[in-house]
């Protein structure tokens, strides 16, 4: 049970899925051992029209079920809050595991009630090298925090909070209004924490509130993942220009790839036309750049750990690189797409 001070608020969990039956039992297995007043503690699953046996298998557990017909997940989160009684209303996903002590340590950054917002810690659940890899990378595939942080704003592309581990103060949320349900495909929470913050709450960033989350075990499918990522952030910058945090964030990385590409580009020209030494040379030093800083960062991080998995030093750089071609290409994707998407 919760024992930390007196503050103790109703809270509401809110589960979104959509053809989660493969791994969803060990996330409603994990919430019924969660230490906190029971009578203070309601679970939402808001299902959005699964074809498999989700629906079927949630109903097995005391939680709240709900269906929701529109796509998208922040139709879901919304038709979550909309039926929640919490003060505080958490989120989690349905390939997450979550300890004991989640909502207890959720609960300890509320109790200053500037705060209308907490995130923690992601990190994976399997012991698999693309799982090691998504936590140790050089921006991890989820959030990752080394210390506590109050902040007022947000800022990319990692102070903020992950959609499988945030939680809200209810009145934040009905200041700043609800999740936007035009923006989809990744980074879907990102705009409302701004508003949040925006609208005079503090966020606090808690490496103590951790989730373990089944991280994406094929290379195709975390790229894939990222370049839905920068989709997401794409449809942000179409929707709400530069005004946020975000936007600017992802039109940065637009243009400094482009610039780094015409930059290749003219190199290349220049080296074929005039067959000059130095301009080979030059071409080659750009082109080796991005992953040889890659390897003296892992390098570094390898020695400072002292665990001896050189592999990494090896292997990361061009997974990072990957990475980050498909989060750019999905961005350039979405930017240009059409606006009926």
């Amino acid at each position: 049970m919760h024992e930390r001070g007196e503050y103790c608020p109703k809270v509401s969990v809110i589960v979104p899925v959509k053809n989660g039956a493969a791994y969803i039992k060990e996330l409603l297995d994990s919430l019924m051992q969660v230490e906190y007043e029971k009578d203070k503690l309601e679970i939402i699953v808001v299902d959005g029209n699964s074809t498999d046996d989700t629906r079927e298998m949630v109903s097995q557990y005391p939680v709240k079920l709900l269906l929701e017909e529109r796509p998208g997940l922040n139709a879901a989160r919304n038709t979550g809050i909309k039926n929640s009684q919490g003060e505080i209303i958490a989120f989690t996903d349905a390939d997450c595991i979550i300890p004991k002590n989640w909502i207890s340590r959720i609960i300890d950054n509320f109790q200053n009630p500037q705060v209308g917002c907490v995130g923690g810690n992601v990190i994976g659940y399997y012991d698999s090298f693309l799982s090691h890899y998504s936590d140790e990378s050089l921006i991890p595939v989820m959030r990752i925090f080394g210390k506590r942080e109050i902040l007022d704003h947000v800022k990319p592309p990692q102070k903020y909070p992950a959609g499988c581990n945030m939680a809200f103060r209810q009145d934040a949320i009905k200041k700043a209004g609800l999740f936007d349900e035009g923006i989809k495909y990744g980074f879907d929470e990102d705009e409302l924490v701004e508003r949040i913050c925006k609208s005079g709450y503090n966020m606090v960033l808690d490496p103590n509130v951790v989730v373990k989350h089944k991280h994406r075990p094929l290379l195709r499918e975390l790229l894939k993942q990222n370049f839905s990522y920068g989709r997401g952030l794409g449809l942000m910058l179409r929707k709400t220009g530069i005004k946020s945090a975000f936007p600017k964030w992802v039109l940065l990385c637009i243009v400094g790839f482009l610039t780094w590409s015409l930059i290749i580009l003219t190199l290349a020209m220049h080296a074929l036309l005039t067959n000059s030494f130095s301009s080979q040379i030059t071409l080659l030093s750009m082109v080796l750049l991005p992953p040889f800083g890659l390897m003296i960062f892992y390098g570094y991080k390898t020695i400072k750990k002292g665990d001896k998995k050189y592999r990494r030093i090896i292997l990361y750089p061009p997974i990072d690189i990957a990475r980050a071609l498909a989060f750019i290409f999905g961005g350039i994707y979405q930017s240009l797409k059409s606006h009926k998407d």
